[in-house]
């Protein structure tokens, strides 16, 4: 039935059955009007007809009448009638037990024409019971004692009742093509401009946010396009606000970050020096010199991630792809930092994995992970290489308290710190998400997940990158 779920069969069934009931109501009422009218003549004419011979032809019988006064009253009636006086019945006519016995009762105890309609082996008769009335020497009238009963058979009319009910219902089933027509009909009128606002929220929804529907009309259909105009024109005005304070907000990070990098280098380059001199500086102004060169290399990290995120957002990151042994370039990476096989760091780098990648890039993704493991989990982190059909492999795992549930699905936002409760940490919280975004520009992934003792970060790379510069 799940055809049915759709608008359009549903308006059909609904128009169709409405048309259909209406039809089969007016045929169905037809049908028992012209019944009625067919039963209700003949249930006429044959009480009208025994009334008509009985005062014509009644009037001579004597009471108590004989057998044979019954017999020749019977016999001038000229029709299919008995008549009956107490215990005495006319030789002609019907058999009395075909009158039931509660007509008998009802036409001996009252004056007017009784009548009853019944079904004897299928085939439908008219009985008709009437009292003869004689006047009393005072002129009043009363029951004389003779009853006629009458039988006619309704056979021809059955026959035609039925004829008409045939017409009656086959009219209702040829209304059945035009139900169908007339609902198709009205389901196109009524369904068109609703897959126009379909098709017109899809678009939408697709981010074309200027399109509209011309409103015709001043039905409930019409006030609901001027709605979705209306909705979609603040939506427009919205989006188009919020995009241009994100493209400012940007582009004021971007100037921030690159209006600090001059600065910054001339700072590093004092820091440095700083630190050269720090064991001959007095303690106090030893202390301050590492914690301004502390601070100092923490904002050029920052700036250095700042600038980065501007050009993911600005979509002026590039990839200069090369073919590289993956396994030396994450040992180089690792190696530039100091991180080196042993008790803290266990690595499994196979050789011969060959990938198309950008190494800066690469380099960056390398020391997200395995510096975010190092800072935020316990040693020994594990480094992990492989290559299968669809690409390679990198897991980097720690030993450390693994990830909140509440952070895991966050972890690669941008400021997502680990520890929520602390205002500061090491981290910018940028860098997670950089090496996302380097992933996606090589067409691949990183994958966050809570071993439960520890973290996994997997990154996911194709052999040939889909997209990229070089």
């Amino acid at each position: 039935m799940r055809w049915l779920s759709g608008l359009r069969p549903r308006l059909i069934l609904a128009f169709a059955a409405m048309t259909i009931i209406g039809a089969a109501a007016a045929a169905g009422a037809s049908y028992v009007s012209a019944r009625n009218a067919i039963l209700e003549a003949v249930q006429d004419a044959a009480m009208n007809q025994l009334k008509d011979r009985v005062a014509a032809y009644g009037r001579p019988l004597s009471t108590p009448p004989t057998q044979e006064q019954l017999n020749d009253f019977a016999g001038s009636l000229r029709l299919n009638a008995v008549a009956v006086y107490s215990d005495l019945r006319s030789a002609n006519g019907p058999d009395l037990a075909t009158f039931s016995p509660e007509l008998r009762q009802t036409v001996a105890n009252d004056f007017r024409i009784q009548f009853q309609r019944v079904d004897r082996g299928s085939i439908p008769e008219l009985l008709v019971g009437l009292p003869v009335l004689a006047r009393q020497p005072d002129g009043a009238m009363r029951n004389s004692g003779v009853e006629v009963y009458s039988l006619t058979s309704l056979v021809q009319q059955q026959q035609a009742i039925d004829e008409l009910a045939k017409s009656a219902w086959q009219t209702a089933a040829l209304v059945l093509p035009l139900a169908a027509a007339l609902a198709l009909l009205a389901a196109r009128q009524v369904l068109r401009p609703v897959r126009a606002l379909n098709t017109a929220a899809a678009q939408l929804g697709e981010g074309r946010l200027d399109v509209r529907l011309p409103a015709k009309g001043s039905d409930e259909l019409a006030e609901l396009v001027t709605t979705f105009n209306n909705t979609a024109a603040e939506l427009e005005r919205t989006v188009g606000e919020l995009r241009a304070m994100e493209a400012d907000a940007r582009r004021f990070v971007a100037d921030v970050s690159h209006e600090l990098r001059t600065p910054l280098a001339a700072m590093n380059a004092v820091t440095d020096v700083l630190d050269e001199d720090a064991e001959a500086l007095p303690p106090d102004t030893a202390v301050a010199a590492r914690l301004v060169s502390g601070e100092t290399r923490r904002l050029t990290r920052l700036v250095q991630d700042l600038v980065e995120i501007s050009r993911f957002d600005a979509g002026r990151a590039e990839l200069v792809l090369d073919e590289w042994d993956l396994a030396t370039a994450i040992r180089d990476s690792l190696d530039a930092r100091g991180w080196r096989d042993g008790e803290d760091l266990v690595t499994d780098l196979p050789e011969g994995v060959l990938a198309r990648v950008d190494r800066r890039r690469l380099d960056l993704i390398v020391a997200n992970l395995v510096g975010n493991a190092f800072r935020h989990g316990a040693a020994p982190v594990q480094v992990r290489l492989r290559a299968d059909g669809d690409g390679v492999t990198l897991a980097v795992e720690d030993r450390g308290p693994g990830i909140d549930p509440q952070v895991l699905p966050h972890v690669f936002d941008r400021f997502t710190k680990a520890d929520t409760a602390r205002a500061r940490s090491e981290g910018s919280g940028l860098g997670l998400a950089i090496a996302l975004e380097n992933a996606r520009l090589h067409g691949g992934d990183i994958t966050a997940a809570d071993t439960g003792h520890g973290a996994r970060f997997v990154l996911r790379l194709p052999h040939l990158p889909e997209g990229g510069t070089r």
